[in-house]
């Protein structure tokens, strides 16, 4: 019966084995490809390659937009028939081959060169042509592939997969591109929805706000807090502004007092002065005030006017916690 699991176990020493050797590839060339591609302020890199490496040039464009690089991938056989309209002067073509003879490559030189576009390659043969004509060359070059035929392109592709990785990470880190850019070009994922998602995106408004006034008995002012599920009130004055807030732990302060609920109003027993926040808020800020202040809800206000609340629950269903 075949062994499954040793054959599989082969492909990941041999991979492990080609990244190995690859840090002796990060050097004055990777360091100069950096730099060309840090200082090229308004130019994009566009990255190229066929086959297997086109595939792996797509995630790399994608890894460099994403972290604060313009970057988008070409396809070498369509830029030969009218996509090369995308290349500017001014942009960097990072031009990706294992053997370094890609001729739908190679045959974009002389126009490139003539558009006098800066070339970076990517290939396992320093030797190569694409190599040679660049004027950067990265080498991703590996013992052998993981494919016992040593065919299909395998230790290859995950070296030049890391290589790029590298370019991607080594620049967000030198332009100190931080979590709220990369939230900026991710507004759909879980980051930005924690990062860009505002207090008023999330909080409860007209008939699902908890309101009573200072004149309300304790009472009356428990079902409104049991009927909204915030454990919590604001407690507003005639022109809804806020004048104190009443929670579950004022509730428990004033049976430990032994207060009649039955009697008492709101506006003797609530807290005034509560912390607030702005709806315009980062939900993010909002959760640090909360967290800062051992708090588990928060009333928002506008110009002292109660517009909403919320609670640490309302933080936790958006995905900020």
């Amino acid at each position: 019966m075949f062994d499954y699991r040793s054959a599989a176990l082969e492909v990941l020493n041999t991979e492990i084995e080609a990244l190995q050797q690859l840090d002796q590839y990060f050097d004055e060339s990777f360091a100069k490809a950096c730099e060309l591609i840090l200082a090229n302020k308004n130019g994009k890199v566009v990255v190229m390659g066929m086959g297997k490496s086109g595939h792996i040039g797509n995630k790399i464009a994608a890894s460099l937009a994403s972290t604060g690089t313009s970057a988008f991938f070409v396809h070498p056989g369509e830029a030969s028939h009218g996509d090369l309209g995308m290349i500017a002067p001014g942009d960097i073509v990072l031009a990706i081959s294992n053997s370094g003879e890609s001729a739908e490559i190679l045959g974009l030189f002389p126009v490139l060169k003539r558009l006098d576009i800066t070339i970076i390659s990517m290939t396992g043969k320093p030797e190569s042509n694409m190599a040679k004509w660049s004027d950067v060359h990265l080498q991703i070059t590996v013992p052998k592939e993981a494919c016992p035929l040593g065919l299909a392109p395998t230790s290859s592709t995950t070296a030049t997969l890391v290589m790029g990785d590298a370019l991607a990470v080594v620049l967000l880190q030198a332009r100190g591109f931080t979590a709220e850019d990369f939230a900026m070009s991710h507004p759909g994922g879980a980051l930005g929805r924690k990062l860009l998602l505002k207090l008023s995106d999330i909080m409860h408004t007209g008939s699902a706000l908890p309101l009573v006034t200072p004149t309300t008995v304790v009472r009356d002012a428990l079902l409104e807090i049991s009927q909204k599920g915030l454990g919590m009130t604001a407690v507003v004055d005639d022109h809804r502004q806020l004048v104190g807030i009443f929670t579950d732990g004022d509730l428990r302060r004033i049976l430990d007092k032994r207060i009649d609920i039955h009697t008492a109003l709101i506006g003797d027993v609530m807290t005034v002065n509560p912390t607030t926040a702005n709806p315009n808020m980062l939900a993010a800020e909002g959760l640090n005030m909360m967290q800062n202040k051992s708090i588990n809800g928060l009333i928002l206000c506008e110009d002292g006017k109660v517009v909403g609340a919320l609670n640490m629950h309302d933080l936790l269903k958006a995905g900020v916690m």
